[in-house]
């Protein structure tokens, strides 16, 4: 396992590596979520986002901020670190930091990536914060001239939907 766990990394380990990408004019990427019950759209959906410059980051939500994104009781399902550790498995992400505020805002002005990415049901145009579609953190990146960019979901595959058919399957029995 030591060979992917060192790209799990903390808010100060991440602002080394990125200034360290940055002095080599690497593009850097950056996106997050829960990464729960790993499936097929999340693997399109990273490697889409790792093809958007040359390193990918990726935020992890903590088990307790997890629990303020009404994801529903039995989440998350697996814990922060598991998660962590199977996103960092993946060769086309370069680095993971598990972030705990309830938003990532924090983490993205650490990292001020060259292209904030997320998913299909956010609008890269909304500029309301309050708005269930606004993407955090789009202020500041656009601010420093980095761009923001939306990557279509993979129809019929969510952790949510996953979730119900184990369940489902389970009170058949």
């Amino acid at each position: 396992m030591q060979e992917v766990e060192f790209k799990i990394m903390d808010h100060g380990s991440i602002d080394e590596l990125v200034h360290d990408w940055r002095m080599k004019n690497q593009t850097v990427v950056f996106t997050n979520g829960v990464f729960d019950l790993l499936h097929r759209g999340h693997i399109d959906y990273l490697l889409k986002a790792s093809k958007l410059g040359d390193k990918l980051v990726v935020g992890i939500n903590n088990d307790a901020s997890v629990k303020t994104l009404n994801k529903g009781t039995s989440r998350p399902i697996k814990d922060e670190y598991s998660r962590a550790l199977i996103i960092a498995s993946l060769f086309f992400v370069d680095a993971v930091v598990i972030f705990s505020e309830p938003t990532p805002l924090n983490l993205i002005e650490i990292i001020s990536p060259d292209v904030l990415v997320k998913g299909g049901d956010y609008d890269p145009n909304e500029k309301n914060p309050e708005a269930k579609v606004y993407i955090v953190g789009s202020d500041h990146v656009t601010k420093k001239g980095g761009t923001v960019k939306t990557i279509p979901f993979l129809p019929g595959y969510s952790t949510t939907s996953l979730e119900k058919k184990i369940i489902d399957s389970h009170s058949k029995n």
